[in-house]
């Protein structure tokens, strides 16, 4: 199958640098978008959600993946993010305590945009639970 070169980087780190057959991201319009080798030249944002990555030698990389842009330009895609996580890197515990703290804030009588930033939180805490426990063994 063909390839093309992927590289993601998130705020704290490179998160992959290498061949990819695939990648699907999270999009805000369509739910998910994923592309392939030889894609049309593109940019658009990534939002918080589950991105799934199956590299040249066909392994399949799930993680979770923050907002962001996509960039796939001449068979080379560059997505730049918030963060990015494989499931065993997430912390359960602490995306709890967010959700928690999220929901508490939502509760209270704040401005529209303190409302918009809990929401924010909440959308990211309970999308870092979801990958965690879909791939928890």
């Amino acid at each position: 199958m063909s390839t093309f070169q992927l590289k993601i980087i998130a705020s704290n780190k490179i998160f992959f640098n290498g061949e990819a057959q695939s990648i699907v991201v999270p999009h805000l319009d369509n739910g998910q978008i994923g592309f392939l080798a030889h894609h049309e030249n593109c940019v658009l944002p990534i939002e918080v959600g589950e991105m799934k990555i199956i590299t040249a030698d066909s392994k399949q990389i799930d993680a979770f993946v923050g907002t962001g842009f996509l960039e796939f330009f001449d068979n080379s895609a560059l997505l730049v993010c918030v963060s990015a996580e494989l499931p065993e890197e997430i912390d359960a515990r602490r995306a709890q305590e967010a959700k928690d703290r999220a929901e508490e804030e939502m509760r209270q009588r704040h401005s529209q945009l303190e409302y918009y930033h809990s929401q924010a939180n909440l959308a990211r805490a309970m999308e870092r639970l979801k990958i965690k426990n879909r791939h928890t063994i």
